[in-house]
């Protein structure tokens, strides 16, 4: 039976992200002041703990093939927030709940660094990591604002945010000021958590 072509090009992002959680464990923090960062240890945390809970999710399902882009998510946000926090308590110790979530993934290499960052031997044999619910809810969400059904603008607003404040930042956005060209809305649709849509 013949085998269909193969080519390595696939394996060459996978490879990237070995190198990179390679240089977070091993290679020492720039000694520069610390920079202002695009991650705060709080979201830096949240993400720590989606992850946790994908991956182990992914587990349970037998889906394996998300398991390593949800890693390397996690591993850009690593390398984001190093400049500011990679000192802390809190990016060790997301780095050490990196290397216990690939260590299904990639036992040689997760060993390797638990042992270079000074862990104790093994890493297999660890408690697997649990999320908190409470750590992983995002604070923030992406509410979609349309004009007569088409998608006019997107804002960030607080979770919960109630039906008033949602209405009023829609009709403060200058793409929907521009779209109703001082004329008054017949109707505004609030659908909690997703969008609202203006009815000109």
């Amino acid at each position: 039976q013949e085998g269909g072509p193969w080519s390595s090009q696939g394996i060459e992002g996978t490879v990237r992200w070995i190198h990179r959680v390679w240089a977070l464990a091993t290679e020492p923090s720039s000694g520069r002041a610390p920079a202002a960062a695009s991650i705060d240890a709080r979201q830096l945390k949240r993400i720590t703990h989606q992850t946790i809970r994908r991956v182990s999710d992914d587990f349970d399902k037998f889906e394996f093939n998300t398991i390593v882009s949800t890693l390397m998510e996690m591993t850009h946000a690593l390398q984001d927030s190093r400049a500011a926090l990679g000192d802390s308590p809190e990016w060790k110790q997301s780095l050490r709940t990196l290397l216990l979530l690939m260590a299904p993934v990639t036992p040689h290499l997760a060993e390797e660094l638990w042992s270079r960052i000074g862990e104790a031997y093994s890493i297999h044999q660890q408690p697997w990591p649990t999320h908190d619910p409470q750590a992983a809810e995002e604070d923030q969400i992406t509410l979609v604002i349309q004009v007569n059904g088409k998608v006019r603008d997107r804002v960030l607003v607080p979770v919960g945010i109630s039906e008033d404040d949602a209405r009023r930042r829609a009709l403060a956005s200058e793409a929907v000021q521009r779209q109703l060209a001082g004329k008054e809305p017949r109707q505004v649709i609030y659908v909690p958590g997703r969008l609202v849509n203006i009815v000109v």
